[in-house]
C-alpha cells in the first residue's frame, strides 16, 4: 500500500489496540448517527454486526486497503473478532439477549410489556395501589381490554353509566344556555305560509319524554349507593338497574339528545335533582372533568405504536362491531383496548396538541429514573371538534399528521411543521400570566405519573443489571393543565422529522450517553438535561447465612433433692400395697403370681401368645456426664435430655383386659428444669432394637389381637437448654 494508507492503517491499528484494552467496542443495529458519532468521540470503535449478504462481505473485505479515508471503517474492520461491550439497537431481539456477558451494555430490558403496551398498562396499572397509596384513575384515562369477556361486559356497563350522566349534564347545560333552538324554529314556523305547515312540523326538533331524565336519574342513584355499599342488604340484584329492554332504550334517546339535536319536554322541572346528583358524582369520579358529554372513546390495537389502526367511536354498536374477531384475523390478533377519550382536552389556538416526554431507566433494582427536562408538543393538523371523529383532527402523533395538510382556518400562529419545545409553550403561558403553570403543576403531575408506573413495573420487568431503556411517554393536558398520561413506548422514534427533533432527539441521545457511559466512571460527571428523578434506597438487611447459626449451651447439674434412678426392675418382686393402691390393675397381678413365666429380655423377639403375664428387666436408662458443652448447628434442633426416670408402678396385663388409653400430662417449669407425668401403656411386640426405651417416650396405641402392653405411671423430669 501506499505509505499514506499505511500510516492512516498504523495510527487505526494503535487507537483500535487502545480502545479494545480499555473495552471500548460499541455495535449498533439501526439509524442513529448521533449514538455513532458520540460515541466515536469518547474513543470507541464500532464493530459492524455481521451482514447476511455475501457481496457485500467480500466487499467489506476488499475496502481494507481501499481509496476510502474513513479511519472508522479501517478500525471497525480490525474488531471484527472482538465481542462489543455496548449495544444500541432498534429491538431486543437484535441481538442474542440471554446469552449477553453480566458487562455488556444494552439500550433495552426484557418483559417490558407490561407498561410498553396498550394491553399491558391498561390491564396493569389497576394494581398501582398494591405499590404506591395512589389512583390510577386521577391520571390515566380508564381502559378495558375489550378482547376478554369480563372487560367487555364492564365497559359495556361504563359506556352505559357514562351515558345517563350525559343526560343530567344536558339538563343543566340547557337550562343556562336557554332555549335558544326552539325560540328559532317558533319564529321560523311562524313567518312560512299554511301551505307548508305540514312540512314545517315534520322539521320541528324531536321531543323525548321527561321519562328520559328519570331512568337516567334512577341509574346513578342506584350506582353510587353501591359505591356506598347500600346494596349489601338487598336480596335483589343492585347492578341491574334497567333491563336490557330499557338500557336500549335509553341509549337510542340519549344518541337523538345528544348527536341529534332532540330536547326533553318539561326538563327545567329535574334541574335541582340533576344537580344533586352531579355533585354526588363529581366527589366520587375523579375522571368527571375530561367526559364531557358526547362519550367518545378512543379504540385502539394492544401492541401497536406510531396511531396505526387507532380511531375513535362514539356509539356502542360501531364499538362492539370494530373490535369483533372474524375469520380473517383471529382471537389472537384482536388484543384491542378502548379507553375514555378526553372530551375537553387544553387547546391552544382551538388545537388539540400532546406532549412526548422522555425518561430514562438505568437499573430495575434498585429503580433508578432520569428525567429529561425537555419535552416537546405536537399539533394536530385541523382545529379541534367533538362533532367530527377524524384521525386528523384527535391524534397528534407525527406518524399520521404527516399525511395531512394544515387546514386553511387554522391560526397562522402556530407553527407550518406543528411543533413546539417546551420552553416555547412555557413563553407561551407566561404571556397569558400562566408561567407558574408549567412548574407547579403540569412538570410535577408528569414526574409523578411516571414515578407511579415504572413502581408498579418493577416486579415485572426482567432486570438486568448492565442493561439501560430510554421511553417516551404521552400527555395530553385537560383544561385545567393537569397532564395525562396516555401511553409509554419504548425505541421511541429518534429521526429528525422537523427542525425541532432534529435537535431535541440529538440532544437527548447524546445526555444519554453521558449518563449510562460516562458516570460509570465519574459520578459527578455532566448528565445533560436528565435528572435523576428517583432511586430506589436500598434496604440495610442483616446479614443472613444458615451456616453461620449456632447455638451453645452448658450442662446443668442434677438437683439435690431428685430421687435416684432406677437401673434395674425386677418385675416378679409383688408390689408393695402402695404400689397395689396407684395401680387399679395390681390385685389381677398378685393372683396370677403362681403361674409360669417366661423372662424377656429387650434384645428379644417376645412371643406372649398363649401366656397372661411378662416378665423382663428394663434397660437402664440413658446418662449425660454433667458438665458437658453441646453445640447445635442448625437453629431448628429441639434439644432435650432425660434427667430422671421415676417409675412409682409397673404391671402387665393382656390385651382384653386393657382400659382406655388415658394420657395426663401436668406440666411445671421452674428455671428450665419440666416435670410431666404420663400414664400409658407400653407395646413389648414391636420388632425395634431397643422397644422398651422408644415407648418411655411415645403413648402407645392399642391395635391387633394378640399384643401385650405395660401399665405405667412415669414422672419424667427434662432439662431444657
Amino acid at each position: 500500500p501506499p505509505p499514506h494508507k499505511l500510516d492512516k492503517y498504523r495510527l487505526a491499528r494503535f487507537l483500535t489496540e487502545k480502545a479494545i484494552k480499555e473495552r471500548k467496542i460499541f455495535a449498533i443495529c439501526g439509524p442513529y448517527p448521533v449514538i455513532r458519532a458520540s460515541l466515536r468521540k469518547k474513543g470507541w470503535v464500532e464493530r459492524k454486526l455481521p451482514l447476511k449478504n455475501k457481496r457485500a462481505v467480500l466487499r467489506e473485505e476488499e475496502c481494507l486497503f481501499s481509496n476510502s479515508d474513513d479511519i472508522h471503517e479501517l478500525m471497525s474492520r480490525l474488531v471484527r473478532n472482538e465481542d462489543p461491550a455496548f449495544f444500541w439497537t432498534i429491538k431486543k431481539d437484535a441481538v442474542d439477549y440471554h446469552n449477553l456477558h453480566s458487562d455488556q451494555m444494552l439500550n433495552h430490558y426484557a418483559k417490558t410489556g407490561s407498561f410498553a403496551t396498550k394491553i399491558g398498562i391498561c390491564l396493569n396499572l389497576r394494581s398501582l395501589p398494591w405499590y404506591v397509596q395512589a389512583n390510577p384513575n386521577t391520571f390515566f384515562p380508564r381502559c378495558y381490554g375489550i378482547c376478554m369477556d369480563n372487560e367487555k361486559h364492564e365497559f359495556i356497563e361504563d359506556f352505559r353509566i357514562t351515558a345517563a350522566s350525559s343526560i343530567l349534564k344536558w339538563v343543566i347545560n340547557y337550562n343556562f344556555c336557554g332555549d335558544k333552538r326552539t325560540s328559532n324554529t317558533k319564529e321560523k314556523v311562524s313567518n312560512e305560509d299554511a301551505s307548508q305547515s305540514k312540512d314545517s312540523d315534520e322539521s320541528k326538533i324531536k321531543q323525548l319524554p321527561e321519562e328520559l331524565i328519570e331512568m337516567a336519574c334512577k341509574v346513578w342513584e342506584t350506582y353510587l349507593g353501591c359505591m356506598e355499599h347500600a346494596d349489601i342488604d338487598r336480596e335483589d340484584d343492585s347492578s341491574a338497574t334497567l333491563s336490557e329492554e330499557k338500557w336500549n332504550k335509553l341509549i337510542e334517546q340519549y344518541y337523538s339528545l345528544i348527536h341529534d339535536g332532540a330536547v326533553i319536554s318539561n326538563a327545567h322541572n329535574y334541574i335541582s335533582q340533576c344537580q344533586n346528583i352531579l355533585r354526588k358524582i363529581m366527589s366520587v369520579n375523579p375522571q368527571r372533568v375530561i367526559e364531557g358529554t358526547h362519550n367518545i372513546w378512543i379504540i385502539k390495537p394492544g401492541a401497536k405504536s406510531r396511531g396505526r389502526e387507532i380511531v375513535c367511536k362514539d356509539r356502542l354498536d360501531d364499538i362492539l362491531r370494530l373490535v369483533e374477531p372474524t375469520d380473517q384475523f383471529p382471537v389472537k390478533d384482536h388484543k384491542w383496548v378502548v379507553q375514555k377519550y378526553i372530551e375537553t382536552p387544553l387547546l391552544i389556538y382551538y388545537t388539540k396538541f400532546d406532549i412526548r416526554q422522555w425518561f430514562l431507566v438505568t437499573d430495575w433494582n434498585p429503580l433508578t429514573i432520569w428525567f429529561y427536562k425537555e419535552s416537546y408538543l405536537r399539533f394536530s393538523t385541523q382545529c379541534f371538534s367533538l362533532d367530527n371523529l377524524h384521525s386528523s383532527i384527535h391524534l397528534c402523533n407525527n406518524s399520521i399528521q404527516k399525511h395531512y395538510k394544515n387546514a386553511t382556518d387554522r391560526s397562522p400562529q402556530l407553527p407550518y411543521h406543528n411543533m413546539w419545545t417546551s420552553t416555547t409553550f412555557q413563553e407561551y403561558l407566561q404571556k397569558r400570566g400562566l408561567g407558574h403553570i408549567w412548574q407547579n403543576i403540569i412538570y410535577p403531575s408528569m414526574k409523578r405519573a411516571i414515578t407511579y408506573t415504572m413502581k408498579m413495573a418493577q416486579d415485572h420487568v426482567e432486570s438486568r443489571r448492565s442493561s439501560f431503556e430510554l421511553y417516551g411517554a404521552d400527555f395530553i393536558l385537560g383544561e385545567d393543565f393537569k397532564p395525562w398520561l396516555i401511553e409509554i413506548n419504548t425505541s421511541p422514534t429518534m429521526f429528525p422529522s422537523t427542525p425541532i427533533t432534529a435537535d431535541l432527539c440529538a440532544r437527548v441521545q447524546e445526555d444519554t450517553i453521558k449518563v449510562v457511559i460516562d458516570r460509570k466512571s465519574d459520578k459527578n460527571c455532566d448528565t445533560g438535561k436528565f435528572e435523576l428523578l428517583w432511586k430506589q434506597p436500598l434496604l440495610d438487611l442483616p446479614p443472613f447465612n444458615t451456616t453461620d447459626l449456632f447455638v451453645e449451651g452448658v450442662g446443668m447439674k442434677r438437683p439435690k433433692l431428685q430421687s435416684a434412678s432406677i437401673t434395674n426392675l425386677n418385675f416378679l418382686k409383688p408390689l408393695s400395697p402402695l404400689q397395689q393402691q396407684i395401680s387399679p390393675c395390681s390385685a389381677t397381678s398378685q393372683e396370677k403370681q403362681g403361674e409360669t413365666m417366661a423372662t424377656v429380655n429387650h434384645k428379644q423377639n417376645v412371643n406372649a401368645k398363649n401366656e397372661n403375664i411378662i416378665s423382663c428387666i428394663f434397660p437402664k436408662p440413658l446418662k449425660k456426664t454433667p458438665g458437658k458443652n453441646c453445640k447445635v448447628r442448625e437453629t431448628n434442633i429441639y434439644t432435650k435430655s432425660i434427667r430422671h426416670v421415676d417409675f412409682t408402678s409397673l404391671v402387665f396385663h393382656p390385651i382384653q383386659n386393657i382400659p382406655e388409653v388415658k394420657h395426663v400430662s401436668h406440666i411445671k417449669k421452674t428455671k428450665g428444669i419440666t416435670t410431666s407425668s404420663y400414664e400409658g401403656y407400653l407395646d413389648l411386640t414391636s420388632q425395634r432394637t431397643h422397644p422398651l426405651d422408644w415407648a418411655l417416650l411415645q403413648s402407645s396405641k392399642i391395635s391387633g389381637k394378640n399384643r401385650y402392653y405395660i401399665l405405667f405411671h412415669a414422672k419424667l423430669h427434662y432439662h431444657y437448654y
